[in-house]
């Protein structure tokens, strides 16, 4: 389970690779995740992460990160746009899918 973000970045987005996981789990902390988010100097953001084993519905874990990230980016001035969990042949936005 791979952990991506999105930046938006001067009317640029880039692909940011924050943290590489295992078949289960992936360790994510706002703090490693903001440090490249601040690097590269984003107005807003979509963090984007795969579900090796298919199923892109979101883990209790996933809920818990993306609600964590999303008050650190408040705080911080970022826009946390979406949060995009991928799987075999389709996807979950937590925005439209009403998780937030």
């Amino acid at each position: 389970m791979d952990f991506y973000v999105q930046i938006l970045c001067n009317d640029e987005l880039r692909d940011v690779l924050l943290s590489l996981g295992s078949l289960t789990a992936s360790i994510v902390h706002p703090r490693d995740c903001f440090h490249q988010i601040v690097r590269h100097c984003a107005a807003g953001v979509i963090f984007c992460h795969n579900h090796p084993a298919g199923d892109p519905t979101p883990s209790k874990e996933d809920i818990e990160i993306t609600r964590r990230l999303r008050e650190a980016g408040e705080m911080m001035g970022v826009r946390v746009l979406d949060h995009v969990i991928i799987g075999k042949g389709r996807y979950i936005s937590m925005v439209d899918d009403g998780y937030w």
